[in-house]
C-alpha cells in the first residue's frame, strides 16, 4: 500500500507526493479541521488528550482515521501500511494513542519535522492498533515532511520506535522495514535506472523506481515543457513532475493481492506544495484532478469543521476550497481490545 516521494527544487520549492494503494475503496473524504479542537487518542480511559494547535486539511480513511494531510504551517503527513509494524504491549507507563489518530496528532501539534521528531522521540504515548472496518489490522508507519525539505520516517519494529530523520529519506513505500528498503535500493542505484529498473508492483520495486524517477526529474524550470504549464510557472511544473512520478509508480486499478495489502491498486494520489500551501487530489476512478488552497480555508480556532464528500463518486475540478460544506467531525476508530 502506497508510495511517498519528497521533491526539493533548486529554488527551495518543496513538494510531497503520495499514492494510496489499498485492496478496496476506503470511503475517503477531504476534511477541514480547524485549530482549537479537543482530541484524544481513541484508546479508552488511558488515552492521551490534547487540543489542536494548528488547523489542517486531511483525507480520511473509512471516515474514522486521518491517512494524509497538510497543516497550516506547511507540515505534511502520510500514513502507509507496514506489515512488520509491532507497537509493543501497553504497560500503563504512558497514555495510549490509536495509530488511526497518529497522523492527526502530528498535524495538530507540530510546525516542523525537527519539532515533531524531538517530541515524538521522547515517546509521549504508547501506540495501539485497532482493527479497520473491514477487519484488517491497522499496521502502519508514518512519514513527515515540511516546507524546508526536511523529512522523517517513523516505524515501530519489535515494540521499538525507529526514526530516520533527514532530507535524504525522500522515498517511502511498504515492506520490508525501512533499513532493508534502503539496502535494496542501494543495489538498484548501482545498476542505474537508465539500464534497468524492477517493474513489479512489489513495494521494494516501487521504492527503486520512485527513487530513480524522483532523482531524474528537473529541479528547475524546464524550457522544453514550460509553454504548456499554467502561467508558465516553475512551481506548477514541479507539481506536475511529482504527480507524473506518482502516476508512474501507481498500481493499475483492479490489480490486488488480498493476502498482501501492501500490493494493491492505487485508489488516489495527493501532492502537497509546501510553499504555495496547495493540496492536490488525484483520484484513480475520476477524470479530473482538483486542488485546495489552504489560504482559502478558515483554519482558526472556533471555525466550523468542513467536509468535501468524494466517497460516492462526486467529481470536482480545479480549485475546490469553496465546495466544502459544514459538517460534524468524523470519529476516530476506537481501540476496543
Amino acid at each position: 500500500m502506497c508510495t511517498r516521494t519528497l521533491y526539493v527544487g533548486e529554488d527551495g520549492t518543496v513538494i510531497t507526493g503520495r499514492n494510496m494503494d489499498w485492496k478496496e475503496d476506503m470511503a475517503s473524504d477531504l476534511w477541514v479541521l480547524p485549530a482549537g479542537m479537543p482530541r484524544d487518542g481513541a484508546a479508552g480511559a488511558g488515552s492521551i488528550a490534547w487540543v489542536s494547535h494548528y488547523g489542517s486539511l486531511v483525507v480520511s480513511a473509512y471516515d474514522n482515521g486521518t491517512s494524509d494531510g497538510l497543516n497550516e504551517k506547511g507540515l505534511a503527513v502520510n500514513l502507509l501500511y507496514l506489515a512488520e509494524s509491532e507497537y509493543g504491549t501497553p504497560d500503563g507507563s504512558r497514555p495510549l494513542l490509536s495509530n488511526g489518530v497518529w497522523a492527526q496528532y502530528v498535524l495538530d501539534n507540530f510546525a516542523s519535522v525537527a519539532e515533531a521528531v524531538a517530541a515524538l522521540g521522547q515517546e509521549p504515548f504508547q501506540i495501539v492498533s485497532p482493527a479497520l472496518p473491514n477487519g484488517a489490522k491497522a499496521t502502519l508507519h508514518l512519514s513527515i515532511s515540511d516546507a524546508t525539505g526536511d523529512s522523517a520516517i517513523l516505524e515501530y519494529l519489535g515494540g521499538t520506535l525507529t526514526i530516520h530523520h533527514g532530507r535524504q529519506y525522500a522515498v517511502m513505500t511498504n515492506s520490508p522495514a525501512y533499513d532493508e528498503q534502503l539496502a535494496i535500493n542501494a543495489y538498484w542505484a548501482r545498476i542505474g535506472g537508465l539500464q534497468f529498473l524492477p517493474g513489479t508492483n512489489n513495494a521494494a520495486d516501487r521504492f527503486a523506481r520512485a527513487s530513480f524517477l524522483l532523482g531524474a526529474i528537473p529541479r528547475k524550470a524546464d524550457p522544453h515543457y514550460m509553454r504548456g504549464v499554467p502561467g508558465q510557472s516553475y512551481a506548477h511544473q514541479a507539481v506536475a513532475a511529482v504527480l507524473s512520478v506518482q502516476r508512474a509508480v501507481s498500481v493499475p486499478l483492479g490489480i490486488t493481492t488480498p493476502e498482501q495489502p501492501n500490493i494493491s491498486s492505487t485508489i488516489w494520489r495527493t501532492v502537497a506544495d509546501h510553499r504555495s500551501m496547495t493540496y492536490y487530489f488525484d483520484s484513480a476512478t475520476r477524470p479530473n484532478t482538483f486542488w485546495v488552497s489552504l489560504a482559502k480555508l478558515n483554519l482558526r480556532a472556533g471555525a466550523a469543521v468542513r467536509r468535501l464528500t468524494i466517497q460516492n463518486g462526486e467529481v470536482f475540478a480545479g480549485e475546490a476550497a469553496d465546495q466544502f460544506l459544514d459538517a460534524t467531525p468524523f470519529s476516530f476508530v476506537p481501540m476496543t481490545a
